[in-house]
């Protein structure tokens, strides 16, 4: 047995399993499930070999992938019980974050001592990414006045579950718990009645881009304010004579490098973490959950596959110039990841080194790739325009194209910075249906199915700021082909 005949195995066995579970839907044969289990689980095995043979991390998340599907499918409560895998592997990424960022970004900015660069890059990303947006914008809307999937739709109870609360609603349900501890008698429906923070303005926004604290930044994970700081922090380094600049700039590159190689560690634990997060999402939605929400899904994953199709690969085909296929290649894992775990942020550490390997100099993948998680959030800003439209359907409430448009930038503007958040869309979607006299209830439905949701604006997020990267090396006449056509992925 070699890797050719593992992959030929386990092709043949895919298909023979597929006739069985179609024969048996169809019920022109009486199967017992014990069969119909026991092939889906020999054909798990055929990809753990196949696995084996190939070793490649990818490989292992997709295989991984698989096998939480099938546990999910097959051992619903107890697949519950692996989310902490999943968390444990999230939290080992956020770890890497906040320095890897730093170290990159001060050794780029001050070892180059290129200041007008800087700027220079930092304007042409913010033009790139505002254009971009807007097409996934009006594709987003283009997409469900054709399919109109909101309309006519019935929601099922299981599904009006109850949304993500606002860190201001967690603060009261926290005092509204110590009232309840101390004996304090309160109105039954006091949080209901207490008063939600405030959507944030244009100025809130701008505002958090520049930390008052780095290390709280950090704490909470907010990018942009590393990278705003990182950025000053290597202007200021590249300020200094050479003597003084030597010893930081040493210090960042070896911070640098050993994040790169902690990454590689931590990557490893990625089948495990990714495994469970489908395990996970299989378990508690079910594959029932798509019959009554499986239009707005599909409308959801065709508008996304015509932005790739139609935006993204000729911006990498005639703007970018690279190499199609190798860049999927460079790409393919920290998508995967991204897809799995629904959080840019996980697939953040393997992206920066992955677009370096391809020909982007770091100096540009680490201020181009975090600034994108704010700014060109092409999947989310999708999803936001299409979801919010949705939701107007189902309520019966006939817009205006030019009042969807308004909705969606309104939305665009309120998503900054949410690429890194797990279904932190909902939380907008929810501030925004109150701006606009939404209903609520569309959103609940919505959030049955989210997690299948995210799982792909999340991908076609990362895939848009790993493209970005190559545009702006591109354009700066940085970009190395001879890296890129090289690029083997491990």
């Amino acid at each position: 047995m070699n890797k050719k005949k593992s992959g030929i195995l386990a092709v043949i066995l895919f298909t023979i399993i597929a006739v069985l579970h179609f024969v048996a839907l169809e019920k022109w044969i009486i199967l017992p499930e014990t069969v119909l289990f026991a092939s889906r689980w020999i054909f798990i095995a055929s990809l753990v070999l196949f696995a084996l043979y190939k070793k490649s991390l990818t490989t292992w998340i997709l295989v991984a992938m698989a096998i939480g599907v099938e546990i999910g499918l097959d051992f619903r409560e107890f697949s519950q019980n692996l989310q902490f895998l999943s968390k444990i592997f999230l939290r080992l990424v956020k770890t890497i974050v906040a320095p890897l960022l730093f170290a990159t970004l001060v050794v780029g900015i001050a070892s180059h001592s290129n200041l007008k660069q800087v700027g220079r890059m930092g304007w042409k990303s913010l033009v790139y990414f505002e254009i971009v947006t807007t097409l996934a914008l009006l594709i987003g809307i283009v997409f469900i006045n054709i399919t109109k999937a909101g309309e006519g739709i019935n929601v099922p109870e299981s599904l009006l579950k109850e949304i993500p609360r606002s860190t201001e609603k967690h603060m009261q349900e926290k005092m509204i718990a110590v009232l309840d501890s101390a004996g304090i008698a309160h109105p039954p429906d006091l949080l209901q009645k207490l008063p939600d923070a405030p959507g944030k303005t244009w100025q809130d926004h701008i505002i958090d881009i520049f930390p008052e604290n780095i290390i709280k930044s950090i704490y909470e994970g907010n990018v942009l304010p590393i990278v705003v700081f990182s950025v000053i922090f290597g202007i200021a380094l590249a300020m200094l004579s050479e003597q003084k600049k030597k010893p930081l700039l040493e210090f960042t590159e070896s911070l640098a490098e050993t994040m790169f190689r902690f990454t590689n560690i931590i990557m490893y634990f990625a089948p495990f973490g990714v495994g469970a997060a489908i395990a996970v999402t299989v378990g508690h939605l079910g594959i029932d959950i798509l019959k009554n929400l499986f239009l707005l899904l599909l409308t959801l994953y065709l508008a996304l596959i015509c932005f790739i199709i139609l935006i993204l690969v000729p911006i990498a085909l005639f703007i970018a110039k690279v190499p199609l296929k190798k860049f999927v290649q460079a790409i393919k894992e920290p998508v995967s990841i991204a897809f799995a775990t629904t959080s840019s942020d996980s697939a953040l550490p393997i992206a920066l080194e992955n677009m370096e390997k391809f020909g982007v100099p770091r100096k540009i993948v680490s201020f181009v790739i975090p600034t994108g998680y704010t700014f060109n959030l092409d999947g989310t800003t999708l999803y936001l325009s299409l979801a919010s439209v949705f939701v107007a359907q189902a309520a019966g409430m006939d817009l205006s194209i030019g009042e969807q448009i308004m909705i969606g930038l309104s939305l665009m503007l309120t998503s900054k910075g949410v690429a890194a958040v797990p279904r932190a869309s909902l939380v907008i979607l929810i501030a925004t249906a109150s701006t606009f006299n939404f209903p609520v209830w569309p959103i609940m439905a919505i959030y049955g199915i989210d997690e299948l949701m995210d799982m792909a604006r999340t991908s076609v997020n990362v895939i848009g700021n790993t493209l970005a990267s190559c545009v702006i090396a591109r354009s700066e006449g940085e970009f190395d082909d001879a890296k890129a056509l090289a690029f083997e992925a491990e």
